[in-house]
This record gives C-alpha cells, structure tokens and sequence, in this order.
C-alpha cells in the first residue's frame, strides 16, 4: 500500500501555483486570492490595482497605501530596491507605484 504525504509540497509559479513569476510583475493570481479566501472566510483580500481609476475611488486609495507601505519596504530592504528585477520593484511597477 502506498503512502501518502500528509503535506505536499507548497509551489509558489507554474501550474498549481497562487504567485505571478517576477517577470510577470509579481503578486498574486487571481486564482490564488479565491484560493486564499476560501481557507480564510471573512477575508478581504484583493489582487493588484492595475487599471486606469477615477481619482479618490476606492481603488485609487487601495494603490496609494500599497504603494505608501511598499515605499517602506524600499527604505528596508536597499538591496531589493536597487536591483530592477527584485519581486518588490516589479510589484511596484505593476501597481503603477
């Protein structure tokens, strides 16, 4: 009889997985929020702001505080910050930081 794992093992990319490539700008899939909300009910949890938005929207506030918080994150981590295909510098880009 064959064994079976108890915890197989966790893919972040390819087939299966809830993480964009960081050529791909980064972030989660869309998949991989559903994915997430569905073993944490009650979450609010979104993918990237990437379109065009009306100015003060909800969405317009969403990219302003990520890319308040991610603006931190530069400060904290300088070796991220300056290399261009870090995740955090394509996540910027694809927020439109």
């Amino acid at each position: 009889m064959a064994r079976r794992k108890e915890n197989p093992i966790r893919r972040t990319t390819g087939k299966g997985g809830n993480y964009r490539p960081t050529k791909q700008g980064a972030g989660m899939t869309k998949k991989g929020v559903a994915a997430y909300r569905r073993k944490n009910p009650g979450s609010k949890l979104k993918t990237a702001v990437t379109g065009k938005v009306k100015k003060g929207s909800k969405a317009a506030k969403r990219r302003k505080s990520f890319c308040a918080r991610s603006a931190g994150q530069m400060k904290k981590f300088p070796k991220a910050a300056k290399d261009p295909n870090s995740r955090l510098r394509q996540a910027r880009r694809r927020w439109k930081c």
